[in-house]
Parts: structure tokens; C-alpha cells; sequence
């Protein structure tokens, strides 16, 4: 597995390192020692998935508040999306800023995702499945949002929403980066 830092403190891009022949490759997406010697977790107590039927559809942008913030694994199985992550931890040195990553099935690549950052995505094709680890399970009264359009982050999308929930449409301003 190869582990690339990106611009957002803590924030991984990990990619299978394939094993490619005729019948198409092989190669490991979690290895517990690998992801030991990064500091990266290796528990992990949720697996979520969702399914967007119609390219455009925009999900997020989510978080769990303090004391229920969790790390994720986020993998792209079939479809494609614009994976974007902002940090909302204070005293981060990337707090305030936000990065997108193109993900797609069949690349061999997750994204890792430290707590105290918020997730969305936009997906690129039509039935796009995305699948989501989580270290701390769900806590419905700790989850928030932001809108995907919100100033306080400016977050360049490559394309106007299609589809969008009345729940993500109506989550308050940001006041700041905390949430």
C-alpha cells in the first residue's frame, strides 16, 4: 500500500499497490501493520454504505460533534465521486481549508479521514456506491452538517448539484471553523 499526505493535516490517500495481469489486479486496501506504522487506526466498529442512483447527487457536508468524532475510511466501489473533505478542528494547521479528491471503482484507493473533519461528496456516474468505515459508532444527536455551499469554506465543486437532501440544504451557517 502506498499512503500519500495531502494538504489537510492527517488527511490520507491510500492506494493498493496492484498485482495487474490479463484477468485484472489484485492488491491490499487494509493491512493492520501498514496502517500501525502510519499512526492510522485499525479499529474500526461501523460500515456504512450508500447508493446514489443519479450522477449529481451531493451528499454532505457531515461531521460528529465533540465527544463523537470519528475517523473514516472511505472508498469509492462502483460509480465515481468528488470526495471533499474541510477541517473543522480548531488549532489544525490546515483548519479552515478544504481539499477534493477524485475517487473511482476500481482504483484501489480509500481515503482516510482523521476525526474532526467534515465529509460530502458529489457523485460522477449514475448507480455510485460509496462504502464508509467508521472508528465510533453513529451518535444521531452528535451529528451535524454544513452547507455544501456554505462561504466559510468556499469549496469549489466541479459541477452544480443535481440532487440534494432538504436535510443538507438546511443546515445552519458556519460560524467559524469549530461547527
Amino acid at each position: 500500500m502506498i499512503f500519500h499526505r495531502t494538504q489537510l493535516d492527517g488527511v490520507i490517500l491510500i492506494e493498493a499497490e496492484q498485482l495487474a495481469d490479463e484477468r485484472g489486479w489484485f492488491g491490499r486496501i487494509f493491512d493492520e501493520a501498514a496502517y500501525e506504522a502510519q499512526g492510522l487506526p485499525t479499529r474500526f466498529v461501523q460500515w456504512s454504505a450508500s447508493v446514489s442512483r443519479r450522477a449529481g447527487t451531493l451528499r454532505g457536508m457531515h461531521y460528529q460533534r465533540t465527544p463523537h468524532e470519528e475517523a473514516k475510511l472511505i472508498r469509492c466501489v462502483t460509480g465515481a465521486i468528488y470526495d471533499v473533505v474541510a477541517d473543522m478542528r480548531p488549532g489544525s494547521p490546515s483548519a479552515g481549508r478544504w481539499q477534493g479528491f477524485p475517487l473511482a471503482a476500481g482504483t484501489g484507493q480509500l481515503l482516510f479521514l482523521p476525526p474532526g473533519v467534515a465529509h460530502g461528496f458529489l457523485t460522477r456516474a449514475d448507480d455510485t456506491e460509496v462504502q464508509y468505515s467508521m472508528t465510533t459508532e453513529f451518535v444521531p444527536g452528535a451529528a451535524h452538517g454544513f452547507r455544501y455551499d456554505d462561504p466559510a469554506f468556499g469549496i469549489g465543486w466541479p459541477a452544480v448539484p443535481a440532487s440534494i437532501s432538504d436535510k443538507d440544504l438546511g443546515w445552519p451557517p458556519l460560524r467559524g471553523v469549530s461547527g
